[in-house]
């Protein structure tokens, strides 16, 4: 069972007795854990039909008894159990048990990041359906959570702006929610959405200078990378989420290499290279400007600034920018010391 089809019962206010909800996508898992909460509990009093359990020393029978408990003047009880994998085997075991055998006047959710499979909970919760593995959305997938959502509030949005959402965002769907949530306030109930509203209400400047930064790497343009860089740095965006941001810019870039060497062109290239449209001609430049070797170093660069930014001393404005320069070529980055000297003497 998908993530999707879980949440749509939710909203339609119908539960499985048992869910099983595992992955890395947290903003869809609690979603879903609180709609199939409300689809559960409904208007009944709260407190005495829910209950809530951390994995870490839970034993499975309080769990299972919880469960098992008649729900008071509501349609059904609500047990959540979190990080269910810190369970010990025995407790774990004990839990496939009842996730085997549930009682149906309960909603029990159980979530992980991941699990076992060889575990009997794990085969258990497969065989019965319960099970939900949730991966982190990427690519197209981040532009159709932008027009599902949009939709769900009422609006219709045009696909140039659902490219521009996702680009100035990223992958973060609680970000991207909350944007999409601005701009269908900014516009108005049942007005549709445009790349002028995206525009005006959650600002292309950063997406541009994101692209602009990365124009100026592939250029070798030390100058204007740095210029870029700071006028980010300017709008409070963190310098590990701006090098994150680069990265992610970076891997289109390789993956238009690819696809231009595949034999694909316009925009049989760019929805190859997970870039939006009207990044095309930009974005097949940068390609071309990158040779397969001068991107292995770049992504070389990228991962040592990464250790740098979380691991050092150094303000991580200055490691930023020295990562900056070394992309361009005007420095080398070999350790958190070459990094502030480098920035320092800029």
């Amino acid at each position: 069972m998908e993530i999707d089809e879980v949440i749509r019962e939710a909203r339609a206010g119908r539960f499985r007795p048992v869910h099983v909800l595992t992955g890395t996508e947290r903003f869809l898992i609690e979603r879903a854990v609180r709609l199939l909460k409300i689809a559960s509990v409904g208007e009944g009093p709260r407190g005495f039909n829910d209950d809530v359990f951390h994995g870490k020393g839970v034993k499975a029978q309080a769990v299972v008894s919880a469960a098992r408990t008649m729900p008071m003047m509501a349609p059904a009880r609500f047990v959540l159990v979190r990080d269910v994998e810190d369970l010990v085997a025995a407790e774990l075991d004990q839990l496939a048990t009842y996730v085997g055998d549930p009682s149906p006047s309960t909603c029990l959710v159980v979530t992980a990041e991941k699990l076992d499979g060889r575990t009997r909970f794990a085969k258990v919760a497969q065989k019965s359906g319960a099970l939900t593995d949730t991966r982190e959305l990427k690519g197209g997938a981040l532009r159709d959570f932008a027009l599902r959502e949009t939709k769900e509030r009422g609006h219709a949005l045009a696909s140039d702006a659902a490219d521009a959402l996702v680009d100035a965002i990223g992958a973060d769907l609680s970000a991207l929610d909350d944007a999409i949530e601005r701009v269908s306030l900014y516009v108005g109930a049942g007005q549709p959405i445009a790349l002028e509203s995206v525009e005006a209400c959650i600002t292309r400047v950063r997406v541009d200078t994101v692209w602009s930064l990365v124009d100026s790497v592939a250029a070798r343009d030390g100058r204007m990378a740095i210029q870029a860089t700071r006028s980010l740095l300017a709008d409070r965006e963190p310098p590990l989420k701006i090098l994150a941001l680069l990265a992610r810019q970076l891997r289109m870039v390789g993956k238009m290499r690819d696809a231009l060497a595949a034999g694909l062109r316009g925009p049989d290239a760019t929805k190859a290279a997970g870039a939006p449209p009207f990044k095309a001609r930009d974005l097949e430049a940068s390609a071309k400007r990158f040779n397969g070797e001068e991107l292995a170093a770049a992504f070389r660069v990228l991962a040592e600034t990464d250790l740098a930014l979380k691991g050092s001393r150094v303000p991580p404005e200055v490691t930023l920018e020295a990562a900056v320069l070394a992309l361009c070529g005007a420095s080398r980055l070999r350790d958190v010391a070459t990094v502030a000297a480098a920035a320092r003497r800029r």
